[in-house]
C-alpha cells in the first residue's frame, strides 16, 4: 500500500532525524519514491498498477489505449497505465520503479461520464467504459476528417475488429460524443449508423 511522506514521517519519528533516515531507506531500496510525496514498499508486490495510477495524479480514472487493450477493442497488450484527467491543460509522465504512468487531459463536461468501478489485489480503480475508452481516444487523435478516414483509423491503423466496435452501446456514444466539442466525435455517430446499415 502507497504511504505518503507524513505517514513515513510518523513510522521513523523515533529515530534523531526521519528525514536522513528516509534518504537513506530511499537510497539503499528499502522505499520506492513513486513521486514526490509518495512511496511504496518494494517488497509489496501485490500492488495494482490500476489502483496506483489514481493515487500518482488525480482526479483521475484510467482510459484512452489501456482501457482498449484491456476489453480487447485492440490487440496490442499495453505496458503503460494512461488515464484521463482534467482542468490541466498539460499531459503530465510518470516513469516509476513499478510502471509507467500517462495522463492526458479532457473537457470537465465529459469527465464524470461512463466510468465503472474496477477491482483488483485489495485495490479499487475507475476506469473508462469501452464507449468512454473510444471516444476519450479519439479526442486526442488529431487529423482525422471524414468517415473513411475513420473507417482506416480504427480498422486499419488501430486493427479493431468490425463486430467489436458496432457492438459498442450507440445510445452511450450518443450521449458522450457532443460533450467533447470536436468534429470528430460529432461524427462517430452517424459513422456507426452507417456502418450498422451496411453490417
Amino acid at each position: 500500500m502507497p504511504k505518503d511522506h507524513l505517514t513515513l514521517m510518523h513510522e521513523l519519528r523515533d529515530y534523531a532525524s526521519p528525514k536522513a533516515r528516509l534518504t537513506r531507506m530511499i537510497k539503499s531500496g528499502e522505499v520506492v519514491q513513486v513521486r514526490r510525496g509518495l512511496f511504496v514498499d518494494p517488497k509489496d508486490t501485490g500492488q495494482s498498477l490500476k489502483s496506483l495510477a489514481a493515487i500518482i495524479y488525480g482526479p483521475s480514472y484510467i482510459s484512452f489505449e489501456y482501457a482498449l487493450a484491456h476489453y480487447g477493442l485492440i490487440p496490442e497488450r499495453v505496458p503503460a497505465i494512461t488515464s484521463a484527467t482534467y482542468h490541466k491543460n498539460k499531459n503530465r509522465r510518470f516513469h516509476t520503479p513499478p510502471g509507467d504512468f500517462y495522463y492526458y487531459y479532457l473537457p470537465a463536461a465529459v469527465f464524470p461520464y461512463g466510468v465503472t468501478l474496477g477491482s483488483e489485489d485489495g485495490g479499487n480503480y475507475l476506469i473508462a467504459t469501452p464507449e468512454k475508452a473510444l471516444c476519450d481516444t479519439l479526442y486526442k487523435t488529431r487529423g482525422v476528417t471524414g468517415p473513411k478516414a475513420l473507417s482506416a483509423l480504427l480498422f486499419e491503423d488501430w486493427r479493431m475488429e468490425r463486430e467489436a466496435v458496432l457492438s459498442l452501446d450507440r445510445a452511450d456514444i450518443l450521449f458522450l460524443a457532443p460533450l467533447y466539442g470536436k468534429p470528430l466525435l460529432r461524427l462517430l455517430p452517424k459513422w456507426l449508423e452507417r456502418e450498422s446499415r451496411d453490417a
